[in-house]
């Protein structure tokens, strides 16, 4: 049985060309990307070894031989972060096998003051679950239509993979879906990504799976939103790791002139009011 880790070991070596890192092209192989042989001379480790890794055979490898693979796969430092996280949990969360459970949904006081002085801003605090706990009324007015908030525990998760206004509301929504595939391998937890991925995986169907098994580090650009009113905007997202509390804060930013006069448009027309929080 395979680990998340060797998963994703396997997946960036098949994923990688080898005239990309300068390596000659050994003509047409059954499998595409580099050899097994390639990867473990560039690391220094034996092709035995590799392909321990790679089928979870074995579950512990060195920080030196992480930072190895990492530079013989030329990751970039987000994808570096991914491997160490991965091994992590391949050697020690996952092994323990604890019950699912569903993530807490608090959050502090001193965090929902910072959220409360950020408006009329748009801003948000979520988990990586996608989880919506606390935000705006500038938040609310932009999400106004789109059914995110509609439900009494807003998942933005969920949302993407289930609800079909998602596909419209998210002029990129391949991107968005894959980050949050990607953000469930974060956590907040091993246990809680797991709980979610239960719930999730028999009504996202394999939308969900295949993206939780690639293993692609989203470059998380401009986000597009075709919104219910008509308008069309492109915002920034600017994020602060609340890494004690597995949480972060999002806020979004016009990117342009246009998207700022829509957001006007949006907060004056909106009849909410105030901070809003899910607990």
């Amino acid at each position: 049985m395979g680990t998340p880790l060797g998963d994703f070991v396997r997946t960036k070596r098949d994923s990688t060309q080898p005239e990309s890192l300068g390596l000659p092209d050994h003509g047409r192989r059954r499998s595409p990307g580099l050899r097994r042989s390639d990867v473990a001379t560039r690391a220094g480790i034996s092709v035995e070894y590799l392909t321990r890794i790679e089928q979870g055979r074995d579950r512990n490898p060195s920080t030196a031989v992480l930072h190895a693979l990492a530079d013989a796969l030329a990751l970039d430092p987000a994808e570096r972060g991914h491997l160490r996280y991965l091994a992590k949990i391949t050697g020690g969360e996952c092994s323990a096998r604890a019950r699912p459970e569903p993530p807490s949904r608090e959050v502090r006081p001193p965090v929902l003051e910072t959220l409360r002085l950020l408006e009329p801003g748009v801003a948000v605090v979520t988990n990586r679950l996608g989880d919506v706990l606390a935000w705006t009324s500038a938040y609310e007015a932009v999400m106004d239509g789109t059914g995110l908030l509609e439900a009494d525990a807003p998942n933005l998760t969920r949302y993407v993979f289930t609800d079909a206004r998602a596909r419209t509301f998210f002029a990129d929504w391949d991107d968005v879906a894959d980050e949050q595939a990607f953000d469930l391998w974060l956590g907040p937890s091993v246990e809680n990504a797991e709980w979610l991925t239960a719930q999730l995986a028999p009504v996202a169907g394999p939308d969900l799976t295949r993206r939780l098994n690639r293993h692609v580090v989203p470059p998380r650009g401009v986000l597009r939103l075709n919104h219910p009113s008509g308008c069309e905007l492109r915002l920034h997202r600017e994020t602060l790791d609340l890494s004690s509390d597995a949480q972060h804060l999002l806020v979004l930013l016009p990117a342009d002139e246009e998207t700022a006069r829509a957001v006007d448009r949006l907060r004056g027309r909106s009849h909410q009011g105030g901070l809003r929080v899910v607990s």
